[in-house]
């Protein structure tokens, strides 16, 4: 397999068809901060990203709380929660210890020492984790009880049932458990990341000492048992009784240590850094390279020690000791801990506690209602570009369609195509394979270092590669997290390119609850763009410029600060201005300053983000025309949007970029802008309902509260932004 030698400095410069092409180049003062009321700098006008990355898990953990909710929806948000933070833990809180050993000590935009954010971060998780807790415990667990749904413990269970699941332990547990001794011949074991452990304390009966063992429970097994059988809580007002399997293993530990008395048991959990370093410039074979350091992430530092609360202070001791965690790095809980393991309650099928079912409808504009068969995508491409908006629209009708009707049209030649992430079973790959044996040219650009899936998606590169597909991994020093594809058809005497760019992974399974945007388009302006991009990621060609398209990390940037600067200008010049961006974080100072001069200027400006902000809006002065709204739901809010008003003349890029460094700085990233006048109005007026004061969300407030707006003034709920759009397209598709 090729890596390309191309490097992130190699990379291309964009002809975007706006003031960069034009004899009046607009300057732009980007590195220059925006001045405070009294003419002063403003030095503290950005929020710290990572107690901004905790408030949005705070919004997730309010969705769990709150009562109106859907019950087994409020036990999801609960598990999210869990994972949401373990990943913070792995990832951010890691990267911020790593500094602080290296000695970099230098402070955050929102200047705040790498020391200081380790522990205001620490004291926030730890109220946040118990906050979690009382919720499960106080809560939600009396709710599941109530609708006959329980999660118990073995000394509350029948003697039947002890029996029967005793039995299942015996043949399903007990072969898998190791204990593992610890004593001058057995050094105290590894223990991985994210396992749930027993810590056991058992006794010689003869010599009466006293022994640790340490007891992994098996993440192969699920979490909760079901007691009254596999379809258990499927029926309302049928008990159904689940039972942790750290509990049901606790009562059998005899088997485990025969001839031995068991003192006491506690559980405990240890988060590691399991972010990945990959010198790329010095691996031969970055395939290779990865492997290696998967294998060292199992290996990585603790950066956090769960512990059940009514542990033993000794075991706490040992465990702190030889871990090497500090005192403030030990988070007691009660337990159980690890709810992550309540998706298996989540997951139970009861349809009156889950949101109602809804089906995605196939675009209007892919739909042959005449007919029986299934439409033809490129003859609909041809007719107009086609705006997807996911889940709202069928992702299997349309994406998946579209590279499905490719691999077995015999006209198409060429397939491109990156790869981020995408399903363990995923019809994308089994598409590309296909073309690839019927003969056509198929290039997969996979991000083997996508997060977390790394040695997923390792997999699948070799599996492309069986099959014969041109595998590349991209520019090194550079992530390729764009969404394209590129499908070339010969069409009588001539090539056309067809073409799909969009702001969600490739992903037939999350397509179905994360909200995403996606253009279908013949477009030959985007084509060429596209291809151009893709000789840059397969080969050289690093003097490649681009007219529809913005790219990161040369142009894209620039090119969304000068598109901010003409709205000051429209603005100066006494006509309406306004920027809205819809983003899951936004950190990048540069266009954070670009707001403020903007806001300063009096262009309204809107900012929509899921997670991270650093930009502080509603401040005298500063950016008082700025207001930042948050909306979390059903769906994972995933699209990135950019819209300026430009004059009454509405410009609007969709595409993969957050406003991050790494999105802007280290990796491939592309917005194409929107052509259809149609589409343009119809986004447009959903961004209008998200920004509506009668619309759910959350406000951001300028000293970086987040405030939950989602009951009226007449006590009524808001309206529900996701729920409005799932019923425009049923009433859309029941007018066909």
């Amino acid at each position: 397999m090729d890596t390309t030698p191309a490097t992130a400095a190699s990379f291309g410069d964009s002809d975007m068809p706006s003031a960069r092409a034009t004899q009046d180049r607009i300057e732009l003062p980007v590195f220059d901060p925006p001045l405070g009321p009294d003419g002063d700098f403003t030095l503290d006008r950005f929020l710290d990203r990572e107690t901004s990355w905790l408030d949005f898990n705070a919004r997730v953990l309010e969705l769990a709380e709150d009562p109106d909710l859907y019950l087994l929806e409020r036990i999801n948000f609960l598990s999210i929660f869990a994972s949401n933070l373990d990943e913070f833990f792995m990832v951010r809180v890691a990267g911020l210890k790593r500094r602080i050993a290296t000695g970099l000590a230098v402070p955050s935009p929102a200047g705040v020492s790498p020391i200081d954010q380790l522990q205001e971060i620490l004291v926030r998780a730890r109220e946040l984790q118990l906050r979690h807790a009382r919720v499960f415990a106080e809560d939600l667990r009396p709710a599941l009880a109530a609708e006959q749904l329980q999660i118990t413990r073995w000394q509350q269970l029948d003697q039947a049932a002890q029996e029967e699941i005793s039995r299942w332990f015996v043949a399903q547990v007990f072969p898998v458990l190791t204990p593992l001794a610890v004593d001058p011949a057995h050094p105290f074991p590894y223990i991985s990341g994210l396992s749930l452990n027993l810590a056991v304390i058992v006794r010689n009966p003869v010599s009466g000492k006293e022994l640790f063992a340490r007891l992994k429970v098996p993440g192969v097994l699920p979490r909760l048992i079901s007691v009254d059988g596999p379809r258990a809580g499927n029926s309302a007002g049928r008990l159904a009784r689940f039972i942790s399997l750290e509990d049901v293993i606790s009562q059998h530990l005899e088997y485990l240590f025969p001839g031995m008395e068991v003192v006491e048991h506690h559980t405990f959990r240890v988060t590691r850094n399991e972010d990945l370093e990959v010198e790329e410039d010095d691996a031969e074979n970055l395939l290779q390279a990865l492997e290696k350091e998967l294998l060292r992430r199992r290996f990585g530092p603790p950066v956090r020690l769960e512990v059940a609360s009514d542990i033993n202070p000794t075991i706490r001791d040992l465990l702190m000791r030889e871990l090497g965690v500090e005192e403030d790095e030990v988070f007691s809980l009660p337990a159980p801990l690890d709810l992550r393991g309540l998706s298996v309650i989540a997951g139970i099928d009861r349809a009156d506690l889950h949101y109602p079912k809804q089906l995605a409808h196939t675009s209007r504009f892919l739909n042959e209602s005449e007919t029986s068969k299934a439409a033809n995508v490129f003859a609909a491409m041809r007719r107009r570009d086609i705006l997807l908006h996911h889940p709202y629209d069928s992702f299997s009708t349309s994406v998946q369609a579209f590279l499905e009707q490719a691999a077995a049209d015999p006209k198409v030649q060429a397939i491109k195509q990156t790869l981020y992430r995408t399903s363990g079973d995923s019809p994308i790959v089994d598409a590309l394979i296909d073309a690839a044996e019927a003969g056509k040219q198929v290039l997969a650009l996979v991000e083997i270092k996508a997060r977390f899936d790394e040695q997923a998606n390792i997999s699948w590169a070799r599996k492309l590669e069986e099959a014969g597909v041109h595998v590349v991994y991209g520019i090194v020093g550079l992530k390729t997290h764009s969404k394209l594809s590129l499908v070339i058809r010969r069409e009588g005497d001539r090539l056309r390119r067809y073409c799909h760019i969009g702001t969600g992974n490739y992903h037939p399974r999350t397509a179905r609850y994360y909200e995403d945007l996606g253009l279908l388009t013949t477009d030959d302006q985007v084509g060429e763009d596209l291809s151009r991009l893709f000789n840059q990621l397969s080969g050289y060609a690093p003097r490649s410029t681009f007219k529809r398209l913005l790219v990161a990390p040369r142009s894209l940037r620039s090119g969304l600060l000068e598109r901010i600067e003409q709205e000051i200008q429209h603005r100066a010049a006494g006509r309406e201005a306004r920027v809205v961006i819809k983003v899951n974080s936004i950190v990048d100072e540069a266009i954070i300053d670009a707001l403020y001069r903007a806001s300063q200027a009096g262009v309204q400006v809107d900012v929509i983000v899921r997670g991270i902000c650093s930009l502080r809006p509603g401040v005298p002065g500063l950016s008082e025309n700025i207001r930042v709204r948050s909306i979390l739901g059903r769906f994972l809010e995933h699209s990135r949007v950019f819209a300026f008003h430009n004059g009454g003349e509405e410009v609007i890029y969709i595409g993969s970029a957050d406003m991050m460094h790494r999105n802007l700085d280290r990796r491939v990233e592309a917005l194409v802008r929107l052509s259809n006048k149609d589409d343009i109005v119809e986004l447009q007026r959903i961004l209008d309902r998200y920004l509506d004061e009668r619309t759910a969300s959350w406000h951001l407030d300028a000293d970086g509260g987040w405030t939950r707006h989602h009951i009226g003034p007449d006590g009524e709920p808001l309206s529900d932004v996701q729920s409005w759009l799932l019923e425009s397209r049923h009433r859309r598709a029941a007018h066909r």
